[in-house]
């Protein structure tokens, strides 16, 4: 029984790898060729904007992409406008976007035609845990006595949320009112265009609770304004906000995150996701990045594009439940 000389086989290989098409050389080794759009679906100065400059800035001063970089606002229509501009940019690696969990609660409430399925999943950066704010002279004094109120009058009670009902803010108020045994459907949402517009109407007393990403509270419990009676986050979180009690330790199973993902159109290759996966986990191990977190509250929650796909399919899942609860899911 005969065997192939060792260098035989490596030459056959090599006359193999040579009869292939140029482009799958090319597309092992994709980089960017021109410049890229860094999307976000708020005006200047939200705070995904101010995360995409953060990240615009590290990728710039570590050279981690050879091309420029340039921030790109898409406001409007709660996310959908965004989503739509990436859906127009199909198989384009040149343009991603910093997106929300409003990727998936405008599909389930019938807002936007696409799910999350209609773009490539990049990477996971964070997540922002969702925080119960009320004034510091509020009846309120802690977790339970909201839990009372939700059991007793669910009506009665303002909640202010940004930026469009059916969103986590939303989703977050109607757990904890779920689990009082309260209607979801008869919560009072007053929905208001930024987190800074919701808060100042609780110091203004025209709504009575605000939900909102945690750290938007902490320059007013800092001050002594407001008091947040619980966080929706698996563990108490660091900094300013470790003297605040979550949900489960005040006997209510509650997660609620606003999370930061990066998206990018339809119809990347393994290459082009695979060039932004490294890209991303570089700027993440930044000391930057890291003061970037602390500063906005956030929690580091890193995940690659096929975790990703699936922490979607399960979030999605879960926020229809309680969509169809409020009765806002369209059906399938």
């Amino acid at each position: 029984m005969s065997s192939r000389h060792p260098f035989a086989a490596f030459a056959a290989a090599l006359f193999a790898a040579a009869l292939l098409p140029p482009q799958t050389a090319v597309a092992q080794n994709w980089a960017p060729t021109r410049p890229v759009e860094l999307v976000v679906a708020v005006s200047p100065g939200g705070g995904i904007d101010r995360m995409a400059r953060s990240i615009q800035k590290i990728i710039q001063d570590h050279k981690l992409v050879e091309q420029p970089v340039n921030v790109v606002n898409k406001p409007g229509g709660a996310s959908t406008i965004a989503q739509v501009y990436l859906h127009h940019r199909a198989g384009d690696a040149h343009v991603i976007e910093i997106a929300a969990t409003s990727l998936l609660t405008n599909r389930i409430i019938g807002r936007s035609p696409f799910d999350y399925t209609a773009f490539t999943p990049i990477v996971m950066l964070s997540e922002e845990y969702i925080g119960f704010l009320v004034r510091a002279d509020a009846l309120f004094r802690n977790g339970r006595d909201l839990v009372s109120q939700f059991k007793s009058n669910p009506e009665a009670l303002p909640i202010g949320i940004a930026t469009a009902a059916g969103n986590t803010n939303h989703i977050a108020a109607a757990l904890i009112a779920k689990a009082a045994g309260a209607d979801v459907r008869k919560l009072k949402i007053v929905v208001f265009g930024s987190g800074g517009e919701s808060t100042t109407a609780l110091l203004g007393n025209h709504v009575g609770l605000v939900t909102t990403p945690s750290a938007n509270g902490i320059p007013h419990l800092q001050a002594g304004r407001m008091r947040m009676l619980g966080v929706a986050a698996p563990k108490r979180l660091d900094g300013a906000l470790s003297v605040v009690p979550t949900w489960k330790e005040q006997g209510v199973d509650a997660v609620v995150a606003n999370w930061r993902p990066v998206i990018a159109p339809r119809g990347l290759t393994p290459a082009q996701i695979g060039y932004w996966e490294t890209v991303f986990s570089k700027v993440v191990q930044t000391p930057e990045w890291k003061t970037e977190l602390a500063a906005s509250g956030a929690v580091p929650n890193f995940m690659r594009s096929h975790e990703l796909a699936g922490h979607f399919g399960a979030e999605q899942k879960r926020f229809r439940v309680t969509l169809t609860e409020l009765g806002m899911a369209q059906p399938l």
